[in-house]
């Protein structure tokens, strides 16, 4: 019988030796971590195995079984263990799945349509099943190479990027499972020295994996219900000031909860309440304003308007840090109240909006916090 499966059958040991040798050529950190000719038969029976399989599964509509899957971990963990760079990782799932989709390509003819769908439904399937073993037994085998920490930094930066591989991972090394999550991402004034020691911190003293993006901001997570304060406590003692945002959300949608938690850290102001963890609810307006360039223009123009009167913006900064308690400002102000009265009319007069009105007091108190970002 001269079918799609029997042709892929046919060309196994050619598809498997070929895959190995473009993984080798290709990717000069993989082809480092094949030390000797036992390395590379030991690749070969492995594309021979797993092309067999996914022929016979496929064939019987049958999932990859627990046993599948530990071989195709114990294919990654070797690679951890042999030191392939973490970065490597994405690349070689991407050309393993490249050259299975090239070669049904090649072995389907114009009477497979029906076998065809079917085996790219089952891999459509399977796939991510066979990917987070890989991925998993990898990382397990780069552990002999990574201190606690390194685990915990690299299981945030999965969990954040939204790598399906990270539950696993964390649960391996000790990161209790959630339904739903809290994302906290704090922008110091400058990270100093004691950056790595926040990180072993966290985790020491609180359970929370931590990490520091490129960018200078450290992101933690926290199960949802758990109070977040006594970690926030750590950070501003041992940062300094630092602008926090957090959010929460499924655990099964960090990227999102992150990347709405980033938003807010962006334009919460460090200098005012840095202990606050800000929250969506709290600063609305200015993430509003942050990603609507015809919001943030008006609140620019509104911004220049106060910077031609005397001192209007710290004026205002006080006087809404003071609770509109007019003798509290002027006494930090070091002016007399009536100075105060007259700085509010003109900015009522400037901007035609009442520094005292609920309105007001929405749209003005963005303006100062675009202005001290």
């Amino acid at each position: 019988m001269d079918d799609l499966y029997t042709r892929l059958g046919n060309r196994v040991p050619v598809n498997a030796r070929l895959v190995v040798d473009i993984c080798v050529g290709e990717l000069p950190e993989y082809a480092a971590t094949v030390t000797g000719d036992r390395d590379r038969a030991a690749m070969l029976d492995f594309a021979v195995f797993i092309r067999r399989r996914t022929i016979e599964l496929a064939t019987a509509d049958e999932r990859l079984g627990p046993d599948d899957l530990a071989v195709v971990g114990e294919i990654g963990r070797e690679r951890g263990e042999k030191g392939m760079p973490n970065a490597i990782l994405p690349r070689v799932l991407a050309l393993h799945a490249a050259a299975t989709f090239r070669e049904i390509q090649e072995a389907s003819g114009p009477r497979d349509l029906t076998d065809t769908l079917h085996l790219l439904s089952w891999l459509g399937e399977q796939a991510t099943a066979a990917q987070n073993a890989y991925s998993l037994g990898f990382l397990n085998g780069q552990q002999r190479h990574l201190p606690v920490g390194g685990r915990v930094r690299r299981y945030v930066e999965m969990a954040v990027a939204g790598d399906p591989a990270a539950p696993g991972y964390g649960e391996q090394i000790g990161v209790p499972a959630t339904v739903r999550a809290r994302v906290v991402v704090a922008r110091p004034t400058g990270a100093g020295p004691r950056a790595d020691e926040v990180l072993d911190g966290a985790w020491r003293r609180h359970r929370v994996p931590a990490t520091w993006l490129p960018q200078g901001e450290l992101v933690a997570l926290l199960p949802e219900e758990q109070d977040a304060e006594p970690l926030v406590d750590d950070l501003t003692a041992a940062l300094g000031p630092v602008a926090l945002g957090t959010a929460t959300g499924p655990a099964g949608a960090l990227p999102e909860t992150f990347a709405l938690a980033r938003r807010i850290s962006r334009v919460a102001r460090a200098d005012l309440a840095p202990g606050h963890l800000h929250t969506l609810a709290d600063l609305l307006l200015e993430v509003a304003a942050a990603e609507l360039p015809e919001l943030d223009r008006w609140l620019a123009l509104i911004a220049g308007k106060l910077g031609t009167g005397p001192d209007l913006l710290d004026t205002l900064d006080v006087y809404y840090q003071a609770d509109l308690n007019r003798a509290e400002a002027a006494k930090a102000l070091h002016i007399h109240p009536r100075t105060l009265d007259y700085r509010l009319r003109r900015i009522r007069d400037l901007t035609g909006l009442d520094p005292q009105s609920t309105h007001g007091i929405r749209v003005l108190s963005t303006v100062i916090t675009r202005a001290r970002r």
